[in-house]
């Protein structure tokens, strides 16, 4: 998979979300640090790609990238992120191999030379034949994902298609399992892996219908891309995390004007991007449910404790295995630094109290409800009058509290710390001149 493309695509499909059309190309190839001739290159090929998936569709009904986005509002809820694996996570030879062995698979169990006959006999031309090696490391990438499973029995080992899921369970079953997943996948953090299982389900239960329709009872609609978006650094950020391994990547503050540069191959046209070269040790990812971002936590050996939003990480690379000691001890300074954070700030502590106003009198006290849901380890207390109860909490700076606070509306008056209450005044003094009447 080549990274750079990967990555121009998620901020190219991250930008026209944003933006709904609104840039013009020009703008666009600004924007990301390309030129007008590649985004038009970049524009067809997604194009393609979204053909592709939906090419069942009759002619008259085929669907344009950006109405797709934008226009078609429960399939737009569909993550982009699995178009974008379709195109970019397998060259076309190799998908095209991987179909022939599955197809080969499809009803007997076979050996790696027998699938290397086969896959040749039915190559296309204009795809190079594989060797054995490339065969057998094909096999070894199918049997880690589970699609295929190697037979018990001696040399040389056959492999079978891993269909026990579906073959084994009724249909109503399997009904019940795509709701499931589908539900899980819609609701739960990351989300990648359930989307392409439950869309495996899909086809299949479809395949396999007799007649009868696919009944989908829930529709989700997702207002948050990036944070699917972002799942495809995820996983790789998660494994070095896991194997105590530094990253390095081309970091693109969202501060700046600029969110992708392409690699500079060629010494004659090499030029400044606006992207910053970082190297750490990751510690810890972050999701922010508000906001819907993932954060990356690390340590940079110059700078310490070092944050970075995933939307601004562009060729993400492996990097160095740390020792286990070094490991633990950046991750318990992590942990100390983030003991009193909100979300991720590790500034100075203060104290935050607040005064909640009950509904009233036969009203369920929904704002205490909320509060003892939300507020984390803060401390809820009654006042005498019943009409109101006091929330203390010690957070590092009041920057991430905030908009929480801020939710409650008139539900709430801040008390300490007394910048936060000016703060909160002027924010609410400047609302109110946008309600003032013409």
């Amino acid at each position: 998979m080549a990274k750079e493309s990967f990555d121009k695509e998620i901020q190219f499909l991250r930008m026209l979300v944003l933006t709904s059309g609104a840039y013009s190309r020009q703008q666009f190839a600004d924007r990301l640090g390309i030129s007008v001739h590649t985004f038009d290159k970049t524009i067809k090929r997604l194009k393609e790609v979204v053909s592709s998936v939906h090419r069942q569709l009759p002619s008259e009904q085929g669907k344009e990238f950006a109405e797709t986005i934008r226009f078609h509002y429960l399939d737009s809820s569909d993550p982009m992120l699995l178009f974008l694996f379709r195109a970019k996570s397998l060259k076309e030879s190799e998908s095209g191999r991987l179909s022939l062995l599955l197809a080969a698979l499809d009803g007997q169990p076979l050996t790696a030379m027998e699938l290397l006959d086969a896959c040749c006999c039915s190559m296309p031309a204009s795809l190079p034949l594989p060797d054995e090696k490339t065969i057998r490391a094909d096999l070894k990438y199918l049997e880690q994902v589970g699609v295929i499973k190697k037979e018990n029995g001696p040399r040389p080992y056959r492999y079978r298609l891993r269909l026990d899921l579906v073959q084994e369970l009724t249909r109503e079953e399997l009904q019940d399992v795509y709701d499931f997943v589908d539900i899980m996948a819609n609701t739960q953090l990351p989300s990648v892996q359930g989307y392409l299982l439950r869309d495996g389900l899909k086809k299949h239960m479809i395949r396999n219908q007799d007649g009868q329709p696919l009944i989908e009872p829930f529709l989700y609609k997702y207002h948050y891309y990036s944070r699917i978006l972002d799942e495809a650094h995820l996983f790789m950020l998660l494994g070095a995390i896991r194997n105590r391994r530094t990253v390095s990547f081309l970091y693109f503050s969202p501060k700046k004007g600029t969110s992708y540069a392409s690699k500079n191959t060629n010494p004659l046209f090499e030029r400044d991007t606006e992207g910053k070269l970082e190297t750490i040790l990751p510690l810890k990812v972050v999701y922010d449910h508000q906001y819907g971002r993932w954060y990356l936590l690390g340590h940079h050996q110059r700078y310490g404790i070092m944050k970075y939003r995933l939307e601004g990480l562009t060729q993400v690379e492996e990097g160095e295995t740390v020792p286990e000691e070094l490991f633990s001890e950046n991750r318990e300074l992590l942990d100390l630094r983030l003991r009193h954070s909100w979300l991720i700030d590790t500034g100075r502590a203060v104290t935050v109290r607040i005064r909640f106003f009950n509904p009233g009198p036969g009203i369920a006290n929904f704002v205490k409800e909320r509060v003892l849901l939300q507020g984390q380890w803060g401390s809820v207390t009654d006042e005498e009058d019943g009409d109101s109860f006091l929330y203390e909490i010690v957070v590092n700076g009041t920057v991430e509290i905030k908009p929480w606070i801020r939710s409650f509306g008139s539900s709430c008056e801040v008390l300490e710390p007394l910048k936060l209450r000016q703060e909160m005044i002027e924010e609410w003094k400047e609302i109110k001149t946008y309600y003032e009447s013409f």
